[in-house]
């Protein structure tokens, strides 16, 4: 199997630089691109395993871009952005990334986020058997091609809103804080936040239950946490 491909959408160039000297350090091929339009041709033609893309860009801004690759691919996205501000992260995690980085962030944080959605490949960290398909009542995951069926239809989801689903599917007998959550299924013990959990919860919410507002798989324990109701 070859290097990972990773793209990087980002218009300063600098930043892009240092950026694909790191991920090439680390043994990765990279793609760059310089604006969100480049950016989006790039993600749908080159087919790369993760995408890094950047919010504020000329032509078509980051959140655009990250919509219009959702209506195309399941790639992990990882948005970089310079704001501070809570409702640009949220916005992103709500258009479909897996997750965000805050600049100016260092090589590590960015390595550690990078490897942890590129694990998604592999099976979900879980106590069950390595097998090809998993079903808990009317929800069947097929682990080989990492889709999701409910009640026989398959249902699009990103990879992290898979991995947590069948992650809490798996251990239906135990209840996950966010923080737990954000180890287990993101890989992240020093940099997550649990936000991220609970965006995630939320969008994969309107897509698997017939009423989001009274969940029946992915149930929240007052609290204390989330667990996989079935």
């Amino acid at each position: 199997m070859g290097a990972k491909k990773i793209l990087i959408v980002d218009d300063e160039r600098k930043i892009v630089d240092i950026i694909a000297f790191n991920l090439k350090k680390e043994g990765y091929d990279v793609i760059t691109a310089f604006d969100g339009s480049e950016g989006l041709r790039r993600a749908l033609l080159d087919d790369p395993d993760l995408v890094l893309l950047d919010i504020m860009m000329p032509l078509m801004d980051g959140f655009e871009v990250c919509k219009r690759i959702r209506e195309k691919s399941q790639v992990p996205i990882i948005m970089l952005t310079a704001r501070t501000e809570e409702v640009d992260k949220v916005l992103g995690l709500e258009f479909g990334a897996d997750d965000y980085v805050t600049k100016p962030f260092g090589n590590r944080e960015l390595m550690a986020r990078v490897k942890a959605h590129l694990r998604r490949s592999e099976p979900a960290e879980t106590s069950g058997p390595a097998v090809d398909s998993m079903t808990f009542g009317d929800v069947m995951f097929d682990r080989k091609h990492h889709d999701l069926y409910i009640k026989g239809a398959l249902v699009r989801l990103t990879p992290k809103e898979y991995d947590l689903l069948q992650f809490l599917a798996i251990n239906n007998d135990q209840v996950f804080s966010r923080e737990a959550l954000l180890e287990k299924v993101w890989g992240f013990e020093f940099f997550g936040d649990v936000r991220t959990v609970d965006v995630t919860v939320r969008r994969l919410r309107t897509k698997i239950e017939e009423n989001p507002e009274i969940p029946r798989y992915v149930v929240t324990k007052r609290g204390v946490g989330y667990y996989f109701g079935g």
